[in-house]
């Protein structure tokens, strides 16, 4: 066999094992291949970890993972019922690793911006530091796009994006002035890899993030930075995303045949991708992999197939109905 052909036949092989592991695998491969010879979650005992929208959804799951690891927590969101709730599942899930002072919950409102640095100083006071944030808090959509009004898309960039850098910044220099190697973890989504049909304002929101996170970890690399997109999710996002119109809400729930990963799971490839510093990482389960990778690194096939499959097709993947698609009421 000559040079040539041999080349050929490793890249030929590559590809192949790439596909393949798009196809079984429910992450990105450098997450999954993190999560069996990466660091332990373990590795993050005793560290500081915030996590904003921590009463329900992934964010709940990840503080319970978190907490069965020894990891100390500041949990934070609107519901102080529901913190109140969480803090409870993860002193048990704990198993004495952890007493209450450490699992500290601060309701906060992430719009009230002059409230962010006041909660920012009863945490490091509390812990005598903070080593990982985690922002997590915000909100989907569903809109058709040119029925969205402007207000709708100043709302939610206010709550997913500038909440989020906002109180990033204040991280930022809460590290830089105690020279510590800080963390900053954002919940993104796969619609911040690819654009997802009729969550427009969402879309561009994750794209947002995704750009202001890429220029810190460039400007600042004392600075770690990791961005979790997960794909459909087992949770409550979809009664509380926005829609077309200011004030109201879509308030749908998820349904329990969907085709959507599990909020535990998502919340365990979360911890891992924490305590293994990953950059850029997604999950979903098929076809989420699929279209994650070719819509990021083959864009010519991306659109080949789109005009294939269809939006309405898309819309039901991104939904996690795609199953379902001979019932037009779960379009």
């Amino acid at each position: 066999m000559g040079l040539l052909a041999a080349i050929g036949l490793i890249v030929i092989i590559y590809y192949i094992v790439q596909f393949f592991l798009w196809t079984i695998l429910d992450c990105d491969i450098e997450l999954f291949i993190a999560s069996i010879l990466g660091k332990p979650i373990s590795n993050l005992k005793g560290k500081v970890v915030w996590i904003t929208g921590a009463s329900s959804g992934i964010g709940r799951e990840l503080a319970k993972v978190l907490s069965k690891n020894g990891v100390r927590l500041v949990l934070t969101a609107r519901n102080s019922r529901e913190l109140e709730a969480t803090k409870q599942e993860c002193l048990v899930l704990a198993g004495g690793a952890l007493n209450s002072d450490d699992v500290l919950v601060i309701p906060l409102d992430m719009l009230k911006f002059a409230y962010h640095q006041d909660t920012f100083n009863r945490v490091v006071q509390h812990f005598r530091g903070l080593h990982i944030l985690v922002n997590n808090a915000g909100r989907s959509q569903r809109a058709e796009w040119n029925k969205i009004d402007i207000n709708v898309d100043r709302e939610l960039f206010e709550l997913d994006v500038f909440s989020v850098i906002h109180l990033s910044r204040l991280a930022v220099t809460y590290f830089e002035q105690n020279n510590i190697k800080g963390q900053l973890a954002v919940t993104s989504s796969t619609a911040g890899l690819i654009g997802a049909p009729n969550s427009a304002s969402y879309t561009g929101a994750k794209h947002a993030i995704h750009g202001y996170f890429e220029a810190l970890r460039n400007e600042k690399p004392n600075i770690n930075v990791n961005i979790y997109c997960p794909g459909p999710t087992f949770s409550n996002f979809l009664q509380e995303a926005f829609v077309e119109i200011p004030g109201q809400k879509y308030n749908q729930p998820v349904q329990s045949d969907d085709k959507r990963m599990t909020a535990e799971r998502c919340a365990y490839l979360y911890a891992v991708a924490l305590a293994n510093n990953t950059g850029l990482c997604w999950s979903g389960i098929f076809p989420i992999n699929w279209i994650a990778y070719i819509g990021l690194y083959y864009p010519n096939i991306k659109r080949f197939l789109l005009a294939v499959v269809g939006t309405g097709r898309l819309k039901k993947i991104r939904d996690g109905r795609y199953s379902n698609s001979n019932d037009p009421s779960r379009a």
